[in-house]
This record gives C-alpha cells, structure tokens and sequence, in this order.
C-alpha cells in the first residue's frame, strides 16, 4: 500500500465521519422541530368542560 492510497483512505475516512456528524445534527435538530410542534398542538387543545354541580349530567343511557 503506497502513501497515496493510505492519504485517499484518511481523507475518505474524515469524509465519512464529518456526513455522519452532519446528519445526526440534523437529525437532533429535527427531533426538537417535531416536539416544538407537538407540544404547541397539546398547548392549544382547550381543558376538558367541569363537571355539572348539579348533578344532572354524568348518566348514560344505555337502555336506548
């Protein structure tokens, strides 16, 4: 194996891992996109209604 080749084979090598790095970052960066998003998603659903007082609601009818 010559110089050149050993050079071509490091140079590669560097290559590879700089692509590698750059798509984990980009990557990361999406993941943090999609929980922004979702968490602005459960942020805008509204509370659920309270429970009536009046103890009229909160029955089934399940005979019908």
């Amino acid at each position: 194996m010559d110089i050149t080749s050993i050079a071509a084979a490091a140079s590669a090598n560097a290559a590879e891992q700089t692509q590698t790095a750059v798509g984990l970052t980009v990557l990361k960066k999406a993941i943090d996109l999609e929980a922004a998003g979702a968490l602005a998603l459960l942020q805008a659903v509204p509370p659920p209604p309270a429970a009536s007082a009046s103890g009229g609601g909160g029955k089934i009818d399940t005979w019908a």
